[in-house]
């Protein structure tokens, strides 16, 4: 499919973003600091970033963009919008280092997902 439109540029976005969380994320690690409150904002961010992706490739599907596999993008698109709430979820009372890290990999896995939205739509 041909890249056009505002979805390369929203994944991008989406894809940045989630690195810059990823790093955020991983220097609390390293620092070993309770898990601050602006990260989960962060984190909320990029999940509304990507539910915009989501919708936007849902929409070009429903269009008559039809991917090579369907069931594979309706995967991915499922799981751009579950990652980051059940990571999020899964550590609500936990504020712990290690807690950021759970935060770092879902952003991170977040931005691949973005990218492979993009190649599979």
């Amino acid at each position: 499919m041909t890249a056009s439109g505002p979805l390369p540029l929203i994944a991008w976005i989406v894809v940045g973003y989630a690195v810059l969380v990823g790093v955020a994320a991983f220097v609390g690690v390293g620092l070993r600091v309770p898990r601050p409150r602006w990260l989960d904002q962060m984190a909320w961010l990029l999940e509304l970033l990507s539910a915009v992706l989501a919708l936007g490739a849902a929409a070009a599907w429903a269009q008559g963009r039809h991917p090579a596999s369907s069931a594979t993008l309706a995967g991915y698109l499922a799981a751009s919008v579950l990652i980051l709430p059940v990571a999020l979820q899964t550590v609500r009372e936990d504020r712990d280092s290690w807690s950021s890290g759970v935060v770092g990999v879902a952003a991170l896995a977040t931005g691949v997902i973005a990218v492979r939205i993009m190649m599979t739509r």
